[in-house]
Formats: structure tokens, sequence, C-alpha cells
């Protein structure tokens, strides 16, 4: 299983400005879906949508929202190689994402730090809680061009 980050989805749906990546992605991404299931985390759909909505150009960013629910609609309907994956915003969750995951860096540390945000954590505590519910041995990569996060993974 890997996790996709915020910055492999724009690249996929082609954000102007935050798509630099998109051939490289592409490719990637051709690789991987034969390789293994995808996971779209929750954090990475919602600040996917805020970069969408503030895309400046009203037919590029109408035309990214509609790649975006269509990416959605599909995985809904089992069509993509994202897979569903449920999980729940409850008090497990918060509590593990205030200790920073398995980063073993507090959220405060985190934020101070500034190099890795509440959206990138949350994948990883995420990832974690997804870790702990399938079969031992089992391993999940995170999909990321932010150098950040990518030290966590």
């Amino acid at each position: 299983m890997t996790f996709v980050d915020t910055s492999v989805l724009l690249n996929l749906l082609d954000v102007p400005f935050m798509s630099a990546d998109r051939e490289a992605v592409a490719a990637e991404y051709r690789r991987r879906k034969s390789a293994g299931r995808l996971i779209l985390p929750l954090s990475a759909v919602i600040e996917t949508g805020n970069h969408i909505a503030h895309v400046s150009d009203g037919r590029a960013r109408r035309t990214c929202a509609e790649r975006l629910v269509k990416m959605l609609e599909m995985i809904v309907a089992g069509e993509t190689p994202f897979v569903l994956h449920e999980m729940g915003w409850d008090a497990d969750f918060i509590s593990r994402l205030i200790q920073g995951g398995s980063t073993t860096v507090s959220f405060v540390d985190h934020l101070t730090n500034g190099l890795i945000g509440c959206g990138d954590l949350s994948i990883l505590v995420e990832r974690d809680r997804y870790l702990a519910r399938v079969a031992k041995g089992t391993t999940a990569a995170v999909w990321t061009l932010d150098t950040g996060l990518r030290a966590h993974t």
C-alpha cells in the first residue's frame, strides 16, 4: 500500500502552478498503480481541494475541481487504483496527532520547526493507524515530493 500526498495529487490533477513535476509523477503513477494499491488520505483530498479553490483562473479552477471529483467518484465506485480507506476523526486520531504519530516529534514541535504541517502529519498518523489494523508484516509507504514529509517516511 502507498499513501499519496498532496504534492503528488496536485501533479496528477495538473493544478496550475502546482504541477511542475507532472511528467515524472505521471510516469511514477503508471508504475505504482500496477505494483499495488494507492490510498488517498483525507488530508490530501482536503489540501488539494483548498489549493484548487485558490487557482486564479476560473476555468482552470473548475476543470481541476471536476478532475478531483471524478477521481473521488471512481474511488467510491471501485474503478481506480486508489482504494477507499475509511478512517475516523476520533479521540485516538487526535491524540496520536498531538503526539506526532510515529515521528517521535510532537505536533507543537513539528509546527514550530515548520518542516511538516498538520496535513502531512495527519497522513503519517493515518498510515500508522492503517498499519495497526492490518496483518503484521504489512508495509505502507508515503509517496510524496515534500522533503519534510519524506524525512519521516
